[in-house]
């Protein structure tokens, strides 16, 4: 008896280890090969790839995540790829279509005279691109004339009805917020974020490592100098000179090019609110000023504001400006292209303060307030 239990005994646990189910593997979820941005992030899991978005409008930590879809049958969370009609809403968003040759894909923009690149500008006088009115303000009329399968915005806070009222029409709407990242290798990475709408991850990838491999390199050269120039940076606005933070994205171009920025040991990654009488104090024999407005001569500045000839760089013309280059109608190139390729704003500001690290480099976006 007892060895007819134990026979039962073996046989009910031989059964229920045949029978018990085998465990799942956990789902792993494997980030993509974002570095420095922190308001996005591409991920795949359970065989989704998912674009997330981090920080879409200031002060909010609220998450969207949608999910890089190539069927047509779409949820809301849901976007189908690659995308073959798009609305963009901001010019630094054209470089980064352009440099994934995708600018094709541009069926409309909001006020399209701010928009500095001739290859987009050729589209917009074919017609291919249509005007759109203001950015926060889209003629929804024209909008669902072209129907865009996806419009690509920018927000300053979470309750704009105009992209409220974008979605109820039927067309996603997706947040960049380039404009926020607070590094300039972080700004350029959301190429990538248009590599996964264009299901062009390769490419984007490789033309952000080339930018990022430049941009080190550059920071390596100015870094190597023993010489750190002083710099004044920004100029009057009514009765205010706007210095940038010393936690702020210019603040990190101008330390990764070695120069020493006089409010580089300030709080906040915006800018900072002083008077004139502070800024000529504190920088009145500064070696060079930069950034000083969209000023292109010396009549200009001193029209605008007679004491800017006090300054040591208005005598030794050691004064650098952003407004030479313009579009065709108007657009300032800087504001358009360099939040991508901020490898040649360093270029640039090495060049400027230390032109014998760079010997053989030509300023891409400066030039010299003669």
């Amino acid at each position: 008896m007892k060895r007819y239990l134990s026979i039962l005994l073996v046989l009910f646990l031989f059964l229920q280890c045949k029978q018990a189910p085998k465990k799942t593997t956990e789902n792993k979820t494997v980030s993509s090969t974002i570095k420095y941005a922190k308001g996005f992030d591409i991920i795949a899991e359970n065989g989704l790839k998912k674009l997330i978005i981090k920080r879409a409008y200031q002060g909010t930590n609220e998450h969207f995540s949608y999910i890089l879809s190539h069927t047509t049958n779409l949820s809301k969370q849901e976007i189908k790829v690659p995308v073959e009609k798009i609305v963009v809403t901001s010019t630094t968003h054209i470089p980064m279509l352009e440099l994934l040759n995708a600018e094709n894909t541009i069926v409309g923009f909001p006020h399209t005279q701010y928009i500095s690149s001739q290859r987009t500008r050729n589209r917009i006088k074919e017609g291919q691109i249509v005007e759109l009115g203001m950015e926060q303000d889209i003629n929804m009329e024209t909008l669902l004339d072209i129907r865009p399968e996806l419009v690509v915005g920018f927000a300053l806070h979470p309750n704009t009805k105009l992209y409220q009222n974008i979605k109820k029409t039927g067309i996603p709407v997706i947040f960049n917020g380039d404009w926020l990242e607070e590094t300039p290798l972080g700004r350029a990475e959301w190429i990538k974020f248009f590599g996964a709408l264009y299901g062009k991850e390769k490419e984007a990838d490789s033309i952000f490592t080339n930018i990022e491999n430049e941009y080190l390199r550059a920071k390596k050269i100015a870094k190597s100098s023993d010489t750190q120039p002083t710099i004044i940076s920004g100029s009057m606005f009514k009765d205010v000179w706007n210095v940038p933070a010393g936690e702020s994205f210019t603040a990190t171009l101008f330390n990764d090019a070695n120069l020493n920025y006089l409010w580089k040991d300030t709080k906040g990654t915006g800018s900072l609110p002083l008077s004139f009488e502070s800024v000529l104090e504190k920088g009145q024999h500064a070696d060079f000023w930069l950034n000083c407005g969209v000023y292109t001569s010396k009549e200009q500045l001193t029209a605008a504001n007679i004491h800017y000839q006090e300054f040591d760089a208005f005598t030794h013309n050691k004064i650098f400006s952003i407004g030479h280059d313009k579009g065709e109608t108007g657009g300032l190139v800087y504001y358009e292209l360099s939040p991508v390729r901020p490898d040649l704003v360093l270029k640039d500001l090495i060049k400027i303060t230390q032109p014998g690290l760079l010997p053989e480099y030509e300023l891409t976006f400066y030039k010299e307030v003669k």
